[in-house]
C-alpha cells in the first residue's frame, strides 16, 4: 500500500471505532462538564496530547480547564473534575492522581478501552471507546494501525464531539470560541 492507501484504511478504522461509541455515556461527560467546577485534563505520551487538544478547546468554550501539571495549574477542590484519557487503564501516574482528586471530592472522568482496569475502579464515570490496547492483545476492534493510535485518534474525535455538544448545549459558536483563540503568536 501507499501513503494514500494508508490514510484511507486509517479512516475506515476510525469510521468503524466511532461507531462503536455509547452516546449515553458522551451526553453523560457533556452534562458532568458542563455543571462541574473547574475542570482537570491528563493522560500520558499521545493521549495526553489529545487531553491538551480537549483543554484548549474547553477554556474556548468558556470553561474553566486546566492540563495536569502545568506550572498555572490550579489545585482540584470538591465539584471539579478530573478528565483522564488511558487505553489501558494502569498508568501509575494517573492512577496516583485519580486518588487523589478522589480524596479531595472531585469527581474523576475516564475515557478508555479497559474500563475493567485499577482507573475503571476509581472513576465515577467512564467512557469506553472501541480499540485496542498497545500491545493490541484483547481489544474489541482489530486496527493496522501501530500501539494505540487507533485510541488516541478516536480519543480526540471523541473529545471534539463532547465540545460540539457542549456548545450545543450553551449556544456558543465558533465565532464566540475564537475570541479566545491564542493571539499572541
Amino acid at each position: 500500500m501507499d501513503t494514500l492507501d494508508y490514510a484511507q484504511e486509517i479512516v475506515k478504522e476510525l469510521q468503524g471505532s466511532v461507531s462503536g461509541l455509547n452516546a449515553g455515556e458522551g451526553e453523560a461527560m457533556a452534562e458532568l462538564l458542563l455543571c462541574s467546577g473547574q475542570i482537570f485534563v491528563a493522560g500520558a505520551g499521545r493521549s495526553g496530547l489529545m487531553g491538551r487538544a480537549f483543554a484548549m478547546r474547553l477554556m474556548q468554550a468558556g470553561q474553566a480547564a486546566f492540563v495536569v501539571g502545568e506550572t498555572v495549574t490550579p489545585g482540584i477542590g470538591p465539584g471539579d473534575v478530573l478528565v483522564l484519557g488511558s487505553g489501558s487503564g494502569e498508568t501509575k501516574g494517573l492512577v496516583s492522581m485519580a486518588e487523589k482528586a478522589k480524596a479531595i471530592g472531585a469527581a474523576v472522568v475516564l475515557v478508555t478501552v479497559t474500563p475493567d482496569s485499577s482507573l475503571g475502579r476509581l472513576a465515577d464515570y467512564i467512557v469506553k471507546l472501541p480499540g485496542s490496547p498497545k500491545d493490541q492483545t484483547g481489544g474489541s476492534y482489530a486496527t493496522i494501525q501501530p500501539m494505540a493510535s487507533l485510541f488516541e485518534q478516536t480519543l480526540l474525535v471523541f473529545y471534539d464531539a463532547v465540545i460540539l455538544r457542549m456548545m450545543e448545549q450553551t449556544g456558543q459558536t465558533t465565532g464566540k470560541m475564537f475570541g479566545k483563540h491564542a493571539n499572541l503568536e
